[in-house]
C-alpha cells in the first residue's frame, strides 16, 4: 500500500503545482521519484509531528493541499490537538495518511499499534475518516481527497497487501463495495485485513455457508445508500471486522447508524480488539491469531451464530 501511496502522490505532483507532501522521517527512499519530480515540494519534517500538522494546517490555508505522512501512532494521537485544532476546526484541506495501521507494526508493541485512531478521530468535527481495503481504494480516496479539499485522514497497511477490489468497483470516500455474495450472513469490514475475510468465507462454503463480504472504505461517513440495501436484501447477521478496538471504530459505527435508523431485524457482532493493550507480541499474523482475528476466528464465529 504504502507504495502505492507514493506513486499516486508523484502522480498527483506532476498533475497539480499546489500538492506538498510533508513526511516525518520515514520514507525518505520511497519518495525519490515524488522529489525528482517536485523537489521544493517535499518537507521531511523529522520527529517532530505536532509541528508538522501545524505547518500542513497552515499550508493548506494559504492555497496548498498538503499530505501528512508517517507511522499511524504518530501523525495521530501524538498530533491530535494540531489535527482538532489546526486542521479540522479550519476545515484546511489537510490530507493526513497514517502508514503501518493496525497490527502492522505488531512486534513492536504498544508505541508502534494503532488501535485507538479511528475511535478518536471520528469524534472530531470536519474530518473524514477512510481506511482502505488495497491499493485501488487508497488510490481513489487520495484524488478525491486532494480535489475535493476536505480535512481527511487515510489509515493504510505497510507493505504487500493484495487488492481485493475489481478495477471497475466505483471506489471513493464513503463508498462501500460487496467483494462476495452470500446469505444472511453479512461481513462489514475496512481495510487490509479483509484478506482474512474472505479466507473464511472460502473455508466456510464447504459447509454451504455463504458469507458476503463488503469493503465499506470509510467509516465517516458510512455509505448510508449501502447499508439501508443490505437491509433491504434480507442480510439478518452482519459482523463488523477491524484491525482497531471493538470500542469506538467501524463496529460502533455500525451499532450506531441501526439504532439511529431504528432497524431491530439485524444482529450485529463487532470482530476486533478487545479493551486492553496487547502485549504478547510477535509479528501481524501471530497476533491476529492471539487475538482472535484471523481466518479461522472469523469462521468459528460464523458457525456460532
Amino acid at each position: 500500500m504504502r507504495n502505492a501511496f507514493a506513486r499516486v502522490m508523484t502522480e498527483l505532483a506532476q498533475e497539480r503545482s499546489d500538492v506538498c507532501l510533508l513526511s516525518g522521517d520515514i520514507g525518505n527512499r520511497m519518495f525519490d521519484r515524488y522529489k525528482d519530480v517536485a523537489p521544493t515540494r517535499f518537507l521531511n519534517c523529522g520527529i517532530a509531528e505536532a509541528n508538522m500538522m501545524s505547518m500542513a494546517a497552515g499550508m493548506a490555508l494559504s492555497g496548498l493541499r498538503p499530505v501528512v505522512y508517517t507511522i499511524t501512532p504518530f501523525t495521530t494521537t501524538r498530533c491530535l490537538e494540531q489535527i482538532r485544532t489546526g486542521v479540522a476546526y479550519h476545515e484546511a484541506p489537510v490530507v493526513i495518511v497514517g502508514t503501518g495501521s493496525g497490527l502492522s507494526y505488531a512486534e513492536l508493541g504498544a508505541t508502534h499499534h494503532s488501535l485507538e485512531d479511528l475511535a478518536i478521530l471520528r469524534s472530531i468535527p470536519n474530518l473524514q475518516i477512510c481506511a482502505p481495503t488495497d491499493s485501488l481504494e487508497l488510490e481513489a480516496q487520495l484524488r478525491e481527497a486532494i480535489a475535493d479539499g476536505k480535512p481527511t485522514y487515510i489509515r493504510i497497511g505497510k507493505k504487500g497487501e493484495p487488492d481485493l477490489l475489481a478495477e471497475h468497483a466505483a471506489l471513493g470516500i464513503g463508498k462501500a463495495n460487496l467483494l462476495k455474495k452470500g446469505r444472511k450472513f453479512l461481513l462489514l469490514g475496512i481495510g487490509p485485513i479483509l484478506s482474512e475475510a474472505l479466507e473464511a468465507s472460502t473455508m466456510l462454503e464447504q459447509q454451504d455457508i455463504r458469507v458476503a463480504i463488503a469493503s465499506m472504505g470509510s467509516i465517516k461517513p458510512l455509505d448510508h445508500c449501502f447499508l439501508q440495501k443490505c437491509v433491504a436484501e434480507g442480510y439478518s447477521h452482519w459482523i463488523s471486522l477491524e484491525e482497531h478496538h471493538q470500542t469506538g471504530g467501524l463496529g460502533s459505527a455500525l451499532l450506531e447508524w441501526l439504532s439511529e435508523q431504528r432497524i431491530n431485524t439485524i444482529e450485529l457482532k463487532r470482530m476486533g480488539i478487545s479493551d486492553h493493550f496487547v502485549h504478547r507480541l510477535g509479528n501481524q499474523e501471530f497476533v491476529r491469531k492471539s487475538e482472535g482475528l484471523n481466518a479461522n476466528a472469523i469462521a468459528h464465529l460464523v458457525e456460532s451464530l
